[in-house]
């Protein structure tokens, strides 16, 4: 694409056409206040090396949920190390939904990946620190480093995932029974579940998608994480990040992306962009019905498939 390319406007037709998929998905309902969610909302974001491009619904807050995984898998590789993650966690994709409990039982006896909910909550664990508010801080730190700005998370849902996450409560003590978890299971799954909270908007996730496509290195030029750690992670979005829709997107959209229930979508297009959508109605996979469509549609007019 030519600097003259009016991504702009390209954003806008992409909302409007695709703004009405919302219509096929629905709100997650297995966490409360993901419920009270709005399904209608759509938004789409643009990094590109010379600024960012919006449209839609790009500043409403919401918790990156499992988008979170790519931030902390990021951290506990530079912190640890790869062979000490791997010892814990596999690198297969898997065709069981994002929280099953099925293929830790019947499989190698460990995590198949870590962009399920089994191989994040073991993940947590590897972090550093002899606290849950010291390794959250690592977790956050990296953020507020490509974010330039400072963290928060989202009480009311922290409070609702602590209270109702029992399907992950089982896979973090199966997990310390099969030995994949190290620590106190309790003090991991609460930091587990402060990541999730995490609050971002579709911005963000566009500007965050860009330091990836960018090899770990900041806006500002600034090298955060090593290029080894970010191809890592970008090959786990790629194969794993949609959760069992991976193989669709991947033939569909074609970039690294990892989505979250609360309907955002963090992707990277290596050396040229970073791009995010938000729509909070999903799929019964757990994907942004809007959000899909809206990438799917950018991939066709901007050639974003890396296959």
């Amino acid at each position: 694409m030519g600097t003259g390319f009016d991504y702009a406007a390209l954003l806008e037709e992409v909302v409007a056409e695709c703004r009405s998929h919302a219509e096929r998905g629905q709100l997650p309902t297995y966490i409360p206040e993901l419920k009270k969610g709005n399904p209608k909302l759509a938004g789409i974001a643009l990094q590109t090396t010379t600024g960012l491009y919006e449209a839609g619904d790009t500043r409403v807050d919401f918790t990156l949920q499992s988008i979170s995984k790519v931030f902390s898998l990021l951290v506990a590789i530079e912190e640890r190390g790869p062979e000490a993650v791997f010892a814990k966690v596999g690198s297969e994709p898997t065709g069981d939904s994002f929280n099953s409990i099925v293929k830790l039982e019947t499989s190698e006896q460990k995590p198949l990946n870590p962009m399920i909910n089994a191989g994040a909550i073991a993940v947590c664990s590897l972090i550093p620190g002899s606290t849950v508010e010291e390794r959250f801080a690592l977790i956050t730190g990296l953020l507020e480093k490509i974010l330039e700005r400072p963290i928060a998370i989202d009480e009311a849902v922290y409070k609702s995932e602590k209270e109702t996450g029992h399907r992950n409560r089982a896979l973090a003590y199966f997990l310390k029974d099969i030995n994949c978890l190290e620590g106190d299971v309790e003090e991991v799954l609460d930091l587990y579940f402060r990541q999730c909270s995490i609050l971002v908007n579709c911005a963000d996730l566009a500007r965050i998608g860009m330091f990836l496509a960018a090899k770990g290195i900041s806006g500002g030029g600034t090298p955060l994480v090593s290029a080894r750690a970010v191809r890592l992670v970008s090959t786990f979005m790629v194969t794993c990040g949609m959760y069992n829709g991976s193989g669709e997107f991947a033939i569909k959209v074609g970039i690294p992306a990892k989505s979250g229930v609360s309907g955002g979508i963090l992707g990277a297009v290596p050396g040229r962009f970073g791009v995010a959508a938000f729509g909070p109605a999903l799929d019964r996979k757990g994907n942004s019905v809007v959000g899909i469509s809206m990438l799917k549609r950018m991939s066709e007019v901007l050639d974003f498939s890396i296959f």
